[in-house]
């Protein structure tokens, strides 16, 4: 009887875009991303350079220099995902897309790859923040950090309003 009422509510979860450690977004040594200037998330330390959509949607921008990307999901989640710290001064350098801005992606396709050698071998961190850009636009976003993670596992849940 009430079936449009279905899902409605339905919490939204949004994966890691990398294997590694996911953690608060309070560790990211950037206040930007730290003090949830851009809005609420999580960090994930990388154990490889795949880096992947970690939900479906449409990607909204690939970075010219190829050091971070944002999308779109399906359910509306504005999430931006940002490979190191400071790693836009590298132009580049490191980086390869496998996917461009206007492309639908499934969660777990692959968007980037890093070389942490290289990232590493120019002094820069190679954390990625992943964060919320409409957090205000949901009841609450939640992380669950503190886990090893593989691309795709749920770091984040979020609650509509």
């Amino acid at each position: 009887m009430f079936g449009f009422l279905k899902g409605k509510n339905k919490e939204i979860m949004i994966g890691s875009p990398v294997k590694g450690k996911a953690v608060p977004i309070s560790e990211v040594n950037d206040p930007t991303f730290a003090e949830e200037i851009l809005g609420k998330g999580v960090a994930v330390i990388p154990e490889d350079g795949k880096i992947c959509a970690p939900a479906a949607g449409e990607l909204s921008m690939v970075f010219d220099t190829l050091h971070a990307f944002s999308m779109t999901t399906s359910e509306g989640v504005e999430i931006l995902v940002h490979v190191g710290l400071e790693t836009v001064s590298l132009k580049g350098k490191g980086f390869t897309a496998h996917a461009k801005a206007g492309d639908k992606v499934e969660k777990g396709d692959l968007i980037l790859t890093a070389d942490f050698d290289v990232i590493k071998g120019e002094g820069l961190d190679t954390i990625i923040p992943v964060v919320i850009c409409n957090t205000d636009e949901y009841k609450a976003v939640e992380t669950l950090a503190g886990k090893e993670v593989n691309a795709g596992d749920d770091v984040l849940q979020i609650s509509p309003k």
